[in-house]
């Protein structure tokens, strides 16, 4: 069974829109409460940005921890994964604090300043992580926190630490891998700009 869950090094999977049906549903709610997953890093007026954002999950709670002066870009490489996300963010009342960004394959593809990126079950679905990696150390403020969530049994140990080894190559810092049930995590830092030059 292992191998039909576990991904090879260099192979790429993207969930198909229609099976997030199955597992972003109330139970996920319970069980991931963006509130408590976030609540420690999205504050009031930030700017974030939700990678594989899916059917907005995160979206909504990042949210209605921004308010009304924040900026959520919801990111997904697929069409229908947005209409989703902005119809859950419109029926929350949230449509004008969401907003849908379709990435490339290669590329988010957007110039903004930001105060926190979350990647959540996403990465390991990209063709070239390093470059998303790279691209979210220049999109982050200095401080400015990137959170890297992907499913636990998905991925392997070692290619979640590859993952994390590309963001430490890319220049954030390590912070702490923060425990949330079924995921594997990794907290990481853009260093503010050296005051001493």
């Amino acid at each position: 069974m292992n191998k039909f869950l576990l991904l090879k090094p260099g192979s790429r999977h993207v969930c198909p829109w229609w099976l997030a049906y199955t597992f972003d549903n109330p139970l996920r709610r319970l069980i991931h409460p963006p509130d408590k997953i976030l609540g420690p890093y999205v504050a009031q007026g930030m700017s974030v940005l939700d990678f594989g954002c899916g059917f907005g999950h995160y979206s909504i709670g990042m949210a209605l921890l921004t308010g009304p002066t924040g900026r959520v870009a919801a990111v997904d490489i697929q069409q229908k994964m947005l209409d989703k996300t902005m119809a859950r963010a419109q029926k929350a009342g949230l449509e004008n604090i969401i907003y849908p960004v379709l990435c490339h394959e290669d590329a988010i593809g957007i110039a903004l300043e930001l105060d926190f990126i979350l990647a959540c079950n996403s990465i390991h679905e990209t063709t070239e992580p390093a470059s998303f990696l790279a691209e979210f150390f220049g999109l982050l403020r200095p401080g400015g926190r990137f959170l890297l969530m992907e499913p636990r049994g998905h991925l392997s140990a070692r290619d979640f630490d590859a993952e994390v080894s590309l963001a430490l190559q890319a220049g954030f810092f390590e912070i702490t891998r923060p425990k949330f049930f079924g995921q594997v995590c990794s907290l990481l830092l853009k260093p503010s700009a050296n005051k001493d030059g």
